[in-house]
């Protein structure tokens, strides 16, 4: 069974904020959450709920609960900006 992924709306104004290359790239990061979403090269946050994928110079920001079977993308950040 998929998860269901939910994005909070301050994850959408970051991606709007993207540039259009970069957009696709996080669209396609996300459109495989549903199947995977502890996908290669993802981690858990110390001391935090969340993960982060990488997808360039970009951060995905995200809490998994797996009894509900939904993703929740908190935010889309740039690399110097996402751990603040």
């Amino acid at each position: 069974m998929d998860y269901q992924v939910l994005i909070l709306p301050p994850a959408r104004k970051d991606f709007e904020k993207l540039p259009k290359h970069d957009q696709a790239r996080v669209r396609e990061a996300l459109a495989a959450f549903p199947q995977s979403p502890r996908p290669p090269g993802c981690l858990k946050l110390k001391n935090s709920p969340y993960w982060r994928v990488r997808v360039g110079d970009w951060r995905i920001i995200y809490r998994i609960d797996d009894a509900a079977r939904t993703v929740t993308v908190a935010r889309i950040r740039h690399r110097r900006e996402a751990y603040r």
